[in-house]
């Protein structure tokens, strides 16, 4: 089944500056970019940390505690890589607040940048798609199912499942991989069951009497 990751979404054209860079020098980068923060990258071309608006007006009134990128930066770098999931790299942007996240290959060198709006691409998959996604990969290729025991409705991102499948552990297994689909907003699981194969308490054997 297909997983979309941060190489599909990323842009590869990657701005970044020396940490010896200027602060004027940073401010002129950011204006000709229209970009509102960029990697700071040490002698090696690994990423150091990250430079932006807010850390550059933070030590405006006080230019002489911040003369170059690398003073200004924030550091360590939060960063991506290109074979995380979108799932993962969202998680990240929302728990640290930031807008995009530097993305770096194995030795810390940057090859991307990945925004909140590349993130969100993935929920432009069409209700007729994630269905056909949820029907063939899920409940045919992954659950081996008749595709007329399990009817998969989807509105605006959100999948409905319903029908009976054979074993009750089955159930949410069926609702975790359809929630990983691209695109899919919500799940709804209404799926029942024939055989409730799920695991009861171990009973130990009465102890033989003396």
């Amino acid at each position: 089944m297909k997983r979309s990751t941060v190489a599909t979404v990323m842009t590869s054209d990657v701005v970044t500056v020396p940490a010896d860079a200027s602060f004027k020098d940073v401010i002129g980068v950011l204006a000709d970019h229209r970009i509102s923060g960029v990697p700071v990258v040490d002698g090696n071309g690994r990423v150091a940390g990250v430079v932006t608006e807010a850390d550059l007006l933070r030590r405006a009134g006080e230019p002489s505690e911040a003369t170059t990128a690398g003073e200004a930066m924030t550091s360590p770098a939060v960063a991506t890589t290109p074979d995380t999931s979108i799932a993962e790299a969202a998680r990240s942007l929302c728990r640290h607040g930031f807008k995009r996240l530097p993305v770096v290959d194995r030795d810390g060198r940057p090859v991307g940048i990945v925004s909140r709006a590349d993130v969100l691409r993935v929920f432009l998959q069409t209700d007729a798609q994630i269905r056909n996604e949820v029907t063939h990969e899920i409940v045919v290729k992954s659950l081996w199912l008749d595709p007329a025991e399990v009817e998969v409705g989807v509105r605006d991102g959100v999948v409905t499942l319903r029908g009976r499948v054979p074993r009750a552990s089955l159930v949410p297994i069926a609702e975790r991989l359809t929630a990983s689909v691209d695109g899919v907003v919500q799940v709804i699981n209404q799926l029942d069951y024939d055989e409730d194969d799920r695991a009861r308490p171990h009973r130990h054997p009465p102890a033989p009497r003396p």
